[in-house]
């Protein structure tokens, strides 16, 4: 797909911004922000997958406001990866610890053209001087188009146009995997699946997300296998075969 527009984010619904605009810097500036206070609602109100991932730096893209004040007006997380194995694949290092991921990068829609690489580039300088032990920054661009219970679509995919254009390197695509999707079109992560039907550390916490999106609760001495089960022959949970994001 080729395209002469930026995609933006307001209230995780896609919008999109001509490439003909252009930010104006004077305007603005990039900081280290606190991930609990100001990234994590941020996220969660504008981003599509309204969830955060573990954290390990945080910032956030900031435009003179009335009165002197400052206005966050988008925000850049850099994540622990996926899992290890993934860093050794497209990062080409056997150190875990020296990659990241780019785990999120949400800006609103009327910061103009060009932003997203504007903040991403001194959004790095930051990395390279608060995590000198990160040499390499691995993103996944989701292909697949999500749609919510309505029909309505809240995410056309990505292809990753941003990387290409700051010269990151192409290292093909995850895992093709089946996605388990929520009512709201929203997949919930094999890892979150894996700990409740395995009852691990941190089922409670995954099971209730999805009762928080509808599901109804696990019955007293149900096996959680079957409540999962279940819970996909209703239709509460939907597969989903997904080839794999671009890396």
């Amino acid at each position: 797909m080729i395209t002469t527009r930026s995609q933006r984010w307001r209230d995780r619904r896609c919008r999109w911004v001509p490439g003909a605009t252009e930010i104006d810097t004077r305007r603005f500036a990039v900081d280290i922000i606190d991930t609990v206070k100001q990234a994590a609602p941020f996220v969660r109100q504008h981003h599509y997958a309204a969830s955060m991932p573990v954290t390990r730096l945080s910032l956030g893209l900031f435009r003179n406001g009335a009165a002197g004040r400052s206005e966050l007006a988008g925000v850049c997380v850099f994540a622990h990866p996926v899992n290890n194995a993934s860093v050794p694949k497209s990062a080409g290092l056997p150190d875990p610890r020296s990659a990241c991921d780019l785990g999120r990068l949400v800006l609103l829609d009327d910061t103009g053209g060009n932003a997203e690489t504007w903040m991403l580039s001194r959004a790095f300088k930051s990395l390279r001087r608060e995590k000198p032990e990160i040499v390499s920054v691995i993103s996944y661009a989701d292909p697949i188009r999500r749609t919510d219970e309505q029909g309505q679509m809240f995410m056309p995919g990505h292809v990753g146009t941003l990387y290409c254009v700051m010269g990151s390197r192409y290292t093909g695509r995850s895992s093709a995997r089946i996605d388990l999707i929520l009512p709201n079109g929203q997949p919930i992560s094999s890892r979150a699946i894996s700990k409740i039907r395995n009852d691990e550390c941190g089922q409670r916490y995954a099971a209730e997300q999805l009762v928080a999106a509808g599901a109804r609760t696990r019955r007293s001495g149900e096996d959680p296998a079957h409540w999962l089960a279940d819970l996909e022959h209703t239709g509460f949970l939907r597969r989903q075969k997904h080839p794999g994001n671009h890396a």
